[in-house]
């Protein structure tokens, strides 16, 4: 019910930018609290930012000021912008919808910050 697809990764230089796009399938989506989450290797899964349905916002210390979280209720999409990447921002980012108790992933886009 609420298939999700990731994409917008990629390798970029420290201090570029990237923009995250995560598209739903299913209605439900403007109903639904989206979310972004990562996970580099040997760490655990941690959040990133998350938008609720009316468009309240909220992001982990380590990335405030630096990424913006987005919906288009109209295309059942959400994006992360995210600027003035840094090497420790590399890692799988995945996208997660929460509509009541039920949560979906979706299978995750690379993003690795090298020069």
């Amino acid at each position: 019910q609420g298939q999700l697809v990731e994409s917008g990764g990629g390798l970029v230089q420290p201090g570029g930018s990237l923009r995250l796009s995560c598209a739903a399938s299913r209605t439900i989506f403007s109903q639904a609290t989206m979310a972004w989450y990562r996970q580099a290797p040997a760490k655990q899964r941690e959040l990133v930012a998350a938008i609720s349905s009316g468009g309240s916002t909220n992001y982990a210390d380590s990335v405030k000021g630096r990424f913006t979280i987005s919906r288009d209720n109209a295309k059942r999409t959400v994006f992360l912008q995210m600027n003035s990447l840094k090497p420790e921002d590399t890692a799988v980012y995945y996208c997660k919808l929460t509509y009541y108790l039920n949560n979906y992933w979706g299978q995750g886009t690379q993003v690795t910050v090298s020069s």
